[in-house]
């Protein structure tokens, strides 16, 4: 079961994430964020520290005109959240894969997030 607290904490970070709340994002951050995101198996990005966290934010909000993140369920392993995500953005710029500006992205996924002094400490978001 995971707690109120930890879900509140979640689904804050989560609706700051959807309307491009950066500052509301990083304010519920521990200062020594690890956040990485792997896809097909790989890490393709990762960051440390709050400073890297926000330009990483602030670089991703420009390729979105919209982007909504919706829980599907969580469960705990070990220490840590997972929690399945349904994923849908729709693209600002063109992408170098050849997805267009205005074209739309749905995912699912899921998010396994560590929580430590009651600030998150570790993301790690998967599809």
């Amino acid at each position: 079961m995971v707690s109120k607290e930890i879900r509140d904490i979640i689904k804050n970070y989560l609706e700051a994430y959807n309307s491009f709340e950066i500052e509301i994002m990083v304010e519920l951050l521990h200062k020594d964020i690890i956040f990485r995101n792997i896809s097909n198996g790989e890490t393709t990005t990762e960051t440390r520290g709050i400073r890297a966290f926000r330009e990483l934010a602030e670089q991703s909000s420009t390729m979105f005109s919209s982007r909504c993140q919706t829980i599907t369920d969580y469960s705990i392993i070990n220490d840590k959240v997972e929690v399945g995500i349904d994923y849908e953005g729709t693209l600002a710029v063109d992408f170098p894969n050849g997805l267009k500006s205005g074209d739309k992205l749905q995912l699912k996924g899921k998010s396994i997030f560590e929580i430590k002094e009651g600030k998150i400490s570790s993301i790690e978001d998967y599809s």
